[in-house]
């Protein structure tokens, strides 16, 4: 079985599961996510790789990191993460990527992430939930960092912290990689309603 198979079939128990506890159809689940039922349908039976926008969705729309998602196994009191389970979602043929580092639920989830972008290249995020938090660090480069439209510079060894409940990307215009890190919190999301 391969990484991608078994990803697959760890979101699959991982959805079925998160979707039952928060007690949600999957219409609502899909209505609240801003996704088909047919691909939260297929995404259950570990029958298509969605994309990660489309999983960040999900997990917002559930109230769950990233890592609380893509795991189906509940967490110990401490949770290791060897440099191997690290979980690169995003990725070009140039050399960009991000890796989701490690995740956790405090009391709503908290991700921390390690991005490398090449000049030239850049990511787009849509708005996550009211009330979600971004820290970012640059440690080489120089981070144009858009929020609301609006692009802010941050230069190797600067931080910005923003709410990321508006669309919001990254990119490199510069000429030389941008290696960053960075932490996203996003607030628990409340109940289905019985």
């Amino acid at each position: 079985m391969t990484d991608l198979d078994q990803l697959s079939q760890s979101l699959a128990r991982s959805l079925k599961r998160l979707r039952t506890e928060r007690g949600f159809t999957l219409d609502a689940l899909a209505a609240r996510a801003g996704v088909s039922r047919g691909m939260l349908i297929q995404i259950e039976q570990a029958r298509t790789n969605p994309s990660l926008g489309t999983v960040v969705k999900v997990a917002d729309a559930l109230g769950v990191s990233l890592t609380g998602l893509l795991e189906s196994d509940r967490e110990p009191a401490v949770r290791l993460v060897p440099a191997d389970r690290m979980a690169r979602l995003w990725s070009t043929a140039a050399g960009s990527h991000s890796t989701l580092v490690a995740g956790a639920e405090a009391p709503g989830p908290l991700e921390l992430w390690t991005w490398r972008l090449m000049p030239g290249e850049g990511s787009a995020s849509d708005p996550h939930p009211t009330g979600t938090t971004e820290l970012v660090h640059v440690t080489a480069g120089v981070l144009t960092l858009t929020v609301d439209g609006t692009d802010h510079e941050v230069p190797a060894g600067a931080s910005a912290a923003f709410e990321s409940n508006v669309p919001h990307g990254y990119r490199n215009d510069g000429g030389e990689p941008v290696e960053m890190t960075m932490a996203v919190s996003v607030p628990p999301a409340p109940r289905a309603p019985h």
